[in-house]
This record gives structure tokens, C-alpha cells and sequence, in this order.
């Protein structure tokens, strides 16, 4: 009973229900203090008062929040007391109180303990030591009551002993090294709180950059682009950059210049003279810097200043002068245009009358090059190569050495005589070939021309050229001219032939070659002929041999190069033929009689193949031809003459076999024959690979069959192409001369046979 009387008692209760409250220092801190009495409309005055008994006021309204105020809650059934971060100073008790029914005071109290939590102050988590040097790892702990703190490394504890020493500050590391790269943990511990806190630090060793050493000395060609590159080791990876000595500029900065900071490269896009200098590869990092420094060279790519072309008369002394400035001052030589070989310093071995000579000049970056060539020849004249090289590049000139040489008529020599009939002018043309240039004049019977005033002479100059038109209207005018060229160095004479053109000689003899019922082919022998006036054509005159009259003769002309063959001639008749020859004057008497009988209407001749035999590689056999394919080939031929009866038809037979110690087998059920259309060709299709196939061609007209035309074909390796609804063709296995890769009873036999089976049985089934 006395239990329930004080549970009905009115009081005050703090909620959390801890007398004692420990909090964290910056931590915030909710305290509610909430009266249970049996009619809480009856409380009043209900405040909180901190340890001085000052009353602890709510929030102003539309003002921030302090840092501890009271707020009523629970509909105003309750008064919280709220720390927004609570500080050291704010430790101590606090005090809820209220007044119930009026007259009874109700107190409530609960003390707060502050304490400060492990707080890291210099611990960073990430620290780059410099390697080779002692370095502390950092790591300060500030905490209330104080922490401990202890160091692992990938799980395992850290004690202090040889490079290793834990200090208030950190970890020292002594003599730091790429291998003490890691994640380190800093643990610290306030046993009395039980708190528990790890700080994970991860240590990356850094190593000073060291630049790769450059060459002492780079080459860079004006005019072109040049690039270098700068290496260096260092961690974290280094950046670059490039200083040009002489003015302490950064050649980032500098036009045309251009420099990769990540991988070290200096680019310049075109070198000038005045980039001649040393430069300096600086490479960077956190731990330092280093630098390599190059010279740059800048080479003038040699320019050819002097190279002018020389006139000189045939058996003296050539001076050809190059001259060329670069530095270093170029070397100069020499060629023959068009060509690869150079002429050597000194004397020529392959012709002892070149002599190449050189002088430099270092100071002034000038060479002369000087060829000399005595007894100069005609040959000497042409194009010359000045070649002046340094290290910077190549330069090229062309010059011209010109020889001055007397006339000559080489070119006229084997030109024939001129021939005109008939009073037809003539033109005589003379051209000689001379430097300087030749003055040309006309002489006939030694007397010049231009003295004679003959109005059948006539001289036209153009240019070079000097042509003497004759008008032969007597055969006094039908002789010999003399052309006469002069210039300062000499004179030279031409004789050049005027004569008379008649008409070509007789045919000596026309011969019957290939006759047929309805054409004759003639081999007919040619009349002699003077240089310069060929034959154009032969003709043939023809009759039947009861004609007396040759005005009724029928004709045809040739030209000289084309078969003679006399068409349209009815089987079994005698006719007479009779030939001339013709030239630019006219056609010569008829000759070369022949008498020649046609034969009756009989079979064509036989068809010629159009394709060329070889020798098989393979087999000791007769030349064949091959097609490129495995299973078809193209068959062509030529029409035959068709003696006296068109051909209406061909008729093709193939078979495939064999030669077995030089003698043809051939499987006759299997061989294939068709008859064709006027034409020259067929497709053998449905063909095996790698076989051979006799052909036999014959012409057919209205009397019978020509003798057979026969060739040997022999199908390419390979599977034959069946892909248009054909079928393979298949042969029993023990015939093994059909394939040229096939012997009685190999495994291909076997397949054979086994094809044969298939075809049957897919054969019953349809």
C-alpha cells in the first residue's frame, strides 16, 4: 500500500531515465523533463535551471538557435532542455522544476558529464615523404580523458625498434624508401570511454626527378622542323619544361617552339638561325628538380649560288664553275643529267679527260666545285648536275654545256633518192646539224643555185630548213644536188639524188598455194624495187579459160602485207589469172600467167583450233592445251573454206581418258557428241577436274563431213563447279587412267565407287 501511494505521488521525471547523462564534447543532448501527476492541467511555473539555479529560457522566436535553450513539447505537457553542441563548460547538474495545484513545489535533477572525444589534429591521410630522408608519418590525437595510440602496417602492429619509432608527433621512418609505400593506420584509444578510433594514412614515397643526360650536341636544319626528347625518372611522374639558355626564356613561351609537359618533348616547327643555342631539360616533382642541357646546332641547308652554262667549241678545254654556300660549307659534285653515278674528286678513271675540283671556304660557308673536260667531243654537249651536300641536306642545279661543232649530214645519210615523174615538182630538204646554226646553200653542176635565176629551181628557208623545189621539165633535171652548210667553225656537203620514177617491173611469178572449189590463195614473188619507191598493192586479173577477151576479165587488188586469196570461183572450171604490181606512179604490165582448174563441189576443209598446244609437264605425251577452269571450256575455232557449199554445221565430240605407255584409252560410253550451229565456239560443260579430254571438230556442208580437227585438253585441279543444277559425273573405282591424280584402288577410287552407288539409288528413287 505504501508502494502504490508514493507511485501515485505527484513528480517530475527527466527522460533519458539516467541520473547521470555523458556526452562527447560538439555532441547535441536532448533532456525532457515531463511531470506525472493525476491532472497535469494543474501544473504550473514548469522551467529548467542550470547549476547556478538560473533559469534556462526558451528560443526567441525568429531567431537562431543558442547553444541551449528550453522548447515546450508534448502539447505543452512537456519542457525540453536541448544542447545544440555542447562544450566542457556546460558539465554540471541541471534542474527541472514546477508548481502542481499551487501550493506544491515539484523538483526534478539529472547532472551532465561532459568529456572530449579522440579528435585527429595533424594526422593527414595522404603524405608523400621525400625517399632517403627520416621522415614522421603525422599523427596528433587531442582527446579527454587521453588517448593512447599505437601503429599497424597491412594488419600487423608497429613497434618501435630499428627504422621504425612511434612518437607523440607520428611514426619516424628513418631512411625512407620506395618499399615503405603503403596504407599505415594510426589507432588511438581512451580506455576509460572505451572509445575506439583509426585514422588510415596512406604514405607514398617520393623520388627526386634525374634527367636522362642529352647529347652534347643535336643537329637542327634551318628551314625544317625539329623535335628532341627529354627522359627522366622521378615519382610522382615529373613534368618538363625547356629553357633556352642564352635569354632564360621559356620555350613554351617562344614562337614556332612548342613543348609537351607530360612527356618531355620540345617541337620546333621551322628552325631559324637565330635558335642556334643551348638549351636546358628541366624535370619537376614534389621531392626536386633536375636538368640535362644540349646545344642546338642549326645547320643552313646548302644553296647552289653560281652555276651558269658555258658555250665551248668541240676539242677544247671545259670550265664548268658551281659555287654553293650552308654550314658547314657543302661538298660539290658533279653528273650527267639523268643519271645516277657522280664524278669523283681528281682525275676520272672511266675518262681521263675529266678533271672535278674543289675549293672551300670554312669561315665564309663557300665551296666551288669546278669540272673541267678537254678535247670536248660533241657527246660532251647536254645537261649537267651540280650536287652541293652537307649534313643539313641535298641541293641540285642543272646547267648546259653547249659544243660548238662544224655541220654535219649524219642525220641525211641513209635517206634514200627523191623521186618525181611527169614534170611533178620535187622537193629536195636539207637540214644540217651545226652549232652555231649553219647558213645552207643549193648547188647544181657546182654552180650555185641562187646564180643560175632557173624558174625550174626554187629555193624556200624556213628556219633551219632550206628545201630546193624542182620542176624536172627535162631529164637534164634528173641528177645529183649538192647541199653545202657552213658556219664559223667549217663546212660540210650533202649530195642528194633526184630521179625519175616509172612504173614497178612485172610480176615475175604468181604460184597456186591453196586451192578449194571456190577460192584460190597464190603466193605471188614481188618485182625489185628501187630505195624510196616501195609497192603499194598487187593486182590479179582472172577469166575462165574459154574467154579469149581479157576485157572481161574480173579484178581485185592487195595490199602487199594481206593473204591473196581469189574468192566467188565456181567448183570444177578452168580460169587464167594473170598479176601486176602497182607503186606511186602507176601499175606495171600484166605477167605471171597461171592456168588453174577449180575441183569439184566436197566436204569444207577441215577447222583449224584457235587454241596452242604445250608440252605436258606431267606426262610424256602430246603437246595439249589446258583450260583454266575444272569443269568447263570455252572450244574455239576458225572457219574453214567451205569448198563450193556453204557449212551448215559442226559437229563436236569429246572424250575423257588417258595415255598408258603412250598409247590413248579412252572410255567410249562416256564420251559426248553435238552438233552445232554455225558458229566458232562451244562450252564443254559438266566437265571432271584434273582430266584429259580428246576433241574431235569437223565442218559439215551439203556433201559431207571435213577431216576431223583433233586436240588434247587437260581440266585444272580442283572441284568442279556444279552449282547450276549439275551433277557430278562418276566413274567406276578401277578406272584410274580417267584422273591425272588418280590410281587404281586409292581412296579416291573408293569414293567413286561410292558416289556410283549414291547416283544409282537416288536415281530409283525418283
Amino acid at each position: 500500500t505504501g508502494t502504490a501511494h508514493s507511485q501515485n505521488q505527484p513528480r517530475l521525471k527527466i527522460l533519458p531515465a539516467s541520473s547521470i547523462q555523458r556526452k562527447p564534447v560538439g555532441h547535441s543532448l536532448l533532456l525532457t523533463c515531463r511531470p506525472e501527476v493525476p491532472d497535469t492541467n494543474l501544473i504550473s511555473d514548469l522551467r529548467w535551471n542550470d547549476n547556478r539555479n538560473m533559469t534556462i529560457l526558451p528560443k526567441p522566436a525568429g531567431q537562431s538557435s543558442p547553444m541551449i535553450y528550453t522548447e515546450s513539447i508534448a502539447g505543452g505537457t512537456a519542457l525540453a532542455l536541448i544542447f545544440n553542441s555542447l562544450q566542457e563548460s556546460m558539465a554540471g547538474t541541471y534542474f527541472c522544476a514546477a508548481s502542481y495545484s499551487v501550493t506544491e513545489k515539484l523538483n526534478a535533477a539529472v547532472v551532465v558529464e561532459t568529456y572530449v572525444a579522440i579528435t585527429w589534429k595533424d594526422a593527414p591521410t595522404d603524405q608523400r615523404p621525400l625517399m632517403g630522408t627520416d621522415y614522421i608519418v603525422r599523427c596528433e590525437v587531442t582527446a579527454n580523458p587521453p588517448a593512447t595510440v599505437d601503429w599497424l602496417r597491412n594488419g600487423d602492429q608497429i613497434k618501435s625498434s630499428g627504422r621504425y619509432v612511434i612518437e607523440n608527433r607520428g611514426l619516424l621512418i628513418k631512411n625512407i624508401t620506395e618499399a615503405d609505400d603503403g596504407v599505415y593506420t594510426c589507432r588511438a584509444a581512451v580506455m576509460s570511454t572505451g572509445e575506439l578510433k583509426n585514422r588510415e594514412i596512406r604514405v607514398e614515397v617520393q623520388i627526386m626527378p634525374q634527367v636522362q643526360r642529352l647529347p652534347l650536341v643535336l643537329d637542327a636544319v634551318e628551314g625544317q622542323s625539329f623535335s628532341v626528347m627529354c627522359n627522366a625518372t622521378g615519382k610522382p611522374v615529373p613534368e618538363f619544361q625547356w629553357i633556352k639558355k642564352g635569354t632564360q626564356q621559356n620555350a613554351a613561351d617562344l614562337d614556332r617552339f612548342s613543348v609537351n609537359a607530360i612527356t618531355g618533348q620540345l617541337d620546333i616547327s621551322t628552325v631559324e638561325q637565330q635558335d642556334h643555342d643551348n638549351y636546358a631539360c628541366i624535370a619537376r616533382n614534389p621531392a626536386g628538380h633536375s636538368e640535362s642541357v644540349m646545344k642546338l646546332n642549326v645547320l643552313i641547308r646548302p644553296k647552289i649560288i653560281e652555276f651558269i652554262n658555258i658555250t665551248v667549241s668541240e676539242n677544247e678545254e671545259a670550265v664548268f664553275v658551281c659555287k654553293a654556300f650552308g654550314r658547314p660549307a657543302p661538298e660539290i659534285t658533279f653528273r650527267r643529267y639523268g643519271t645516277v653515278e657522280e664524278y669523283s674528286i681528281g682525275l676520272q678513271v672511266s675518262d681521263d679527260r675529266i678533271i672535278l675540283e674543289q675549293s672551300t671556304d670554312d669561315e665564309k660557308g663557300e665551296t666551288v666545285g669546278t669540272l673541267r673536260i678537254s678535247k670536248l667531243a660533241t657527246t660532251d654537249d647536254g645537261l649537267y648536275e651540280c650536287i652541293a651536300r652537307n649534313r643539313g641536306d641535298v641541293a641540285f642545279k642543272v646547267g648546259h654545256i653547249t659544243v660548238e661543232y662544224r655541220p654535219i649530214f649524219d642525220h641525211l645519210k641513209a635517206l634514200p633518192p627523191v623521186y618525181t615523174w611527169e614534170e611533178r615538182p620535187a622537193n629536195l630538204s636539207c637540214f644540217a646539224q651545226a652549232i652555231p646554226n649553219a647558213t645552207i646553200e643549193w648547188r647544181f653542176n657546182d654552180r650555185r643555185v641562187q646564180d643560175l635565176y632557173d624558174q625550174n629551181l626554187r629555193i624556200e628557208n624556213e628556219g633551219l630548213r632550206s628545201d630546193l623545189i624542182i620542176t624536172p621539165r627535162d631529164r637534164r633535171y634528173y641528177t645529183a644536188y649538192k647541199c653545202v652548210a657552213n658556219n664559223r667553225l667549217g663546212s660540210a656537203e650533202h649530195i642528194m639524188e633526184l630521179r625519175e620514177a616509172r612504173i614497178p617491173e612485172m610480176v615475175p611469178q604468181a604460184k597456186p598455194r591453196i586451192v578449194s572449189a571456190t577460192s584460190i590463195t597464190f603466193d605471188i614473188m614481188a618485182p625489185p624495187v628501187e630505195p624510196g619507191l616501195p609497192l603499194t598493192a598487187f593486182s590479179v586479173q582472172w577469166k575462165e579459160q574459154f574467154q579469149s577477151d581479157w576485157n572481161f576479165a574480173l579484178n581485185r587488188t592487195w595490199s602487199p602485207d594481206s593473204p591473196y586469196i581469189v574468192e566467188g570461183l565456181r567448183p570444177q572450171t578452168a580460169y587464167s589469172f594473170r598479176f601486176a604490181a602497182r607503186n606511186v606512179v602507176g601499175l606495171s604490165q600484166w605477167g605471171a600467167y597461171v592456168d588453174q582448174s577449180t575441183p569439184r563441189r566436197s566436204e569444207p576443209e577441215t577447222p583449224r583450233i584457235l587454241h596452242t598446244p604445250i608440252q605436258d609437264e606431267e606426262e610424256d605425251s602430246d603437246p595439249i592445251v589446258t583450260s583454266p577452269y575444272a569443269d568447263h571450256f570455252d572450244m574455239r575455232w576458225s572457219i574453214p573454206v567451205d569448198n563450193g557449199e556453204p557449212i551448215d554445221m559442226y559437229r563436236i565430240k569429246y572424250c575423257p581418258g588417258t595415255k598408258v605407255n603412250g598409247y590413248w584409252t579412252e572410255m567410249e560410253e562416256h564420251c559426248i557428241e553435238q552438233d552445232i550451229a554455225r558458229m566458232t565456239n562451244y562450252e564443254m560443260r559438266n566437265l571432271q577436274a584434273d582430266t584429259y579430254y580428246r576433241i574431235e571438230l569437223m565442218a559439215h556442208n551439203a556433201i559431207g563431213f571435213s577431216k576431223p580437227a583433233h586436240v588434247l585438253m587437260k581440266t585444272a585441279r580442283g572441284e568442279s563447279d556444279h552449282s547450276l543444277g549439275t551433277t557430278y559425273d562418276v566413274y567406276p573405282a578401277g578406272f584410274g587412267g580417267f584422273s591425272s591424280a588418280s590410281t587404281p584402288g586409292s581412296p579416291k577410287d573408293v569414293t567413286l565407287l561410292l558416289l556410283t552407288v549414291s547416283f544409282v539409288c537416288r536415281f530409283v528413287f525418283v
